[in-house]
């Protein structure tokens, strides 16, 4: 457990403090699962909303920013009822644009672990304008509510009037769809089988350009991510960045990636590999193995 967890742990409620301690493990996702929830809500007294406001501090103890400095806490609920945490992550000497936003990062957890709707998003500051974009891009983005600390629920709609999204550009699902590109690959090396299945499942409606990357750990752990696009294209999500997201969201420092793997669409509009290069370089000197497919 980092110094920073466990400081904002210590500084829950002492009935939530004992309960989640043994929780925070090496394993911890930050993932806890509707039954988990509903448990916390008796154990602390509290209701849905101000338990999930009371927990961000632990969600924005994993952020990484070492060029703000400004910790981004986010919880995302999903349709089953599990919450599910998001920090922000800043690489080193890149671009700004490389970064990874709270919201981005708690909808992301969500969506690797299976989540087809979010219900509500939790924030410990108001959403700036390029979350609230991707945000809008959600299924069902017309039903998700905003939480803030002080300021209560308000519909998505509130933070993003007049909004543009996806059924502007003639797209009538959107993201957390399910989604299959029907990407084949023969190899049985299991982070191949993981990259192509993220891959398959990845967002690309406007450049029909799929694409997942797996880092694997010095422990053979894999941490995956799949590409996320947007109706305003800028605050797509890379899928380096979110597999970059997924290892910071489980605790993992990057020094101990060890393989990393981009697979994406043969003659796709979008190539990902400099950008996945840049932000892994940031990072770590592993080499990136690129295969289309």
């Amino acid at each position: 457990m980092t110094h920073d967890l466990h400081t904002a742990l210590q500084a829950l409620p002492p009935a939530l403090t004992q309960a989640l301690t043994p929780e925070l493990t090496d394993r911890f996702e930050g993932v806890i699962s509707a039954e988990r929830f509903t448990q916390l809500q008796s154990l602390s007294g509290l209701e849905s909303d101000p338990l999930m406001l009371t927990l961000l501090p632990l969600a924005a103890a994993y952020a990484i920013t070492p060029v703000s400095h400004f910790r981004v806490g986010a919880i995302a609920q999903g349709q089953s009822g599990a919450l599910y945490f998001g920090a922000n992550l800043e690489l080193v000497q890149q671009n700004l644009f490389h970064s990874v936003h709270g919201e981005q990062a708690a909808i992301s957890n969500a969506w690797r672990h299976g989540e087809s709707g979010i219900r509500a998003m939790v924030v410990n500051a108001s959403p700036c304008g390029h979350c609230r974009q991707f945000m809008n891009e959600l299924q069902h983005a017309n039903q998700l509510q905003v939480v803030l600390p002080d300021q209560g629920r308000q519909a998505l709609s509130h933070y993003l009037p007049y909004a543009f999204g996806p059924k502007d550009l003639g797209v009538e699902s959107g993201l957390l769809a399910h989604m299959d590109h029907g990407l084949q690959h023969p190899s049985r090396d299991p982070m191949m089988i993981a990259a192509v299945a993220e891959a398959n499942a990845s967002y690309a409606p406007y450049s029909s350009s799929p694409a997942a990357v797996v880092l694997q750990s010095d422990d053979e752990r894999l941490f995956c991510g799949r590409y996320a696009e947007n109706a305003a294209f800028n605050p797509s999500l890379p899928p380096m960045q979110m597999a970059l997201s997924a290892m910071a969201m489980s605790g993992v420092p990057f020094h101990r990636i060890r393989r990393a793997l981009l697979v994406q669409k043969a003659q796709g509009q979008i190539d990902h590999r400099l950008a996945s290069v840049a932000a892994l370089g940031a990072v770590s000197d592993v080499a990136l193995q690129t295969e289309a497919v």
